[in-house]
């Protein structure tokens, strides 16, 4: 146990409920809360993780909750810049750099999206994320880069999320891989869970135990020992894509937790200071929550992500 953590320990009481509500009853803590802590793998049930809220433990099923230290109880506005590719009185989309958190968590508990959305939007921004992620629909990764959409009214976010849900956002990456794709263009399906060897990093799993996910793939250019590659998410689960393409063989490069810098590569990353993951959410569109529209939106490549395709023999544009 860590010490700025509070365990919960019991067995489910009732048989037949779905598992975040007969935690929810057992815990007192909200059916929301159980899901985030169950995405953050700090769930376990019969001493395994428990990925899916909606399955049905049966009575004396034995539980572990492990509760984190509370955050703040509301983020600080902060004069932070943001690159702003959209904005109305119900939403905004936001071009993310490389680097910036989304949103206050241990470690990183203000200098986040957060912090500076809370400044530019003068705190108007939905509250269904929780105090600490005010407007938050989805995320992407410290060091991707890209668009992200944060709602600013609750009816925003709602229809936001049922979007989410129903995965009929669109949304396009760009990656370089180590190595080529083969075949060069594919879809890759797997379920994506916490790993059991190693709780930080997120692993394909069984179907029970893990979130469905989909991803397709197509190589746009073959580089110097590495491929530029598009990916359109059918699905959107944490580390989607960087799992998924590790798991057939070509792990993004640059990624230091599920890839592996070849020798062939270092001194080029190192030249360049490149230290991330090569992604980009480069497109994103979806149905206007309070219009209606069709709206999509395109975020440029990145200087050090264009630097780096360049440099392995690429062409943008």
């Amino acid at each position: 146990m860590g010490a700025c953590e509070t365990i919960i320990e019991g067995t489910i009481p009732t048989g037949g409920l779905r598992l975040d509500r007969a935690l929810a009853d057992v815990s007192g803590l909200s059916r929301e809360r159980i899901k985030a802590l169950m995405e953050d793998g700090r769930v376990a049930l019969a001493g395994k993780p428990a990925a899916q809220a909606s399955v049905k433990p049966a009575e004396g099923t034995p539980f572990t909750i492990r509760v984190p230290e509370a955050v703040p109880a509301t983020a600080a506005a902060q004069d932070i810049p943001l690159v702003v590719v959209y904005e109305d009185a119900h939403l905004i989309v936001v071009d993310k750099p490389a680097g910036l958190v989304v949103h206050p968590a241990a470690g990183n508990p203000d200098g986040t999206l957060v912090n500076a959305l809370l400044h530019h939007c003068r705190g108007q921004l939905s509250g269904i994320g929780g105090v600490a992620r005010p407007g938050i629909v989805h995320r992407i990764d410290k060091d991707t880069s890209g668009l992200l959409v944060v709602a600013k009214t609750d009816a925003a976010h709602e229809g936001l999320a049922r979007q989410f849900a129903d995965h009929s956002i669109h949304r396009v990456y760009q990656a370089v891989t180590t190595g080529v794709p083969v075949p060069v263009a594919g879809t890759v399906r797997g379920a994506i869970g916490r790993s059991e060897r190693d709780r930080k990093k997120m692993a394909l799993v069984s179907e029970g135990r893990g979130k469905h996910a989909v991803t397709h793939y197509r190589t746009l250019e073959v580089l110097d020992g590495a491929a530029l590659i598009e990916c359109r998410l059918e699905t959107g689960r944490t580390h989607q894509v960087r799992v998924h393409l590790a798991s057939i063989g070509h792990p993004l490069m640059g990624d230091p937790v599920y890839g592996r810098t070849s020798s062939r590569h270092k001194p080029l990353l190192a030249r360049l200071g490149f230290r991330r993951q090569a992604l980009h959410a480069a497109e994103l569109g979806f149905i206007h929550p309070a219009s209606g529209e069709s709206v999509h939106f395109a975020s440029p490549t990145p200087v050090d992500l264009s630097t780096l395709i360049v440099e392995l023999g690429g062409h943008l544009g």
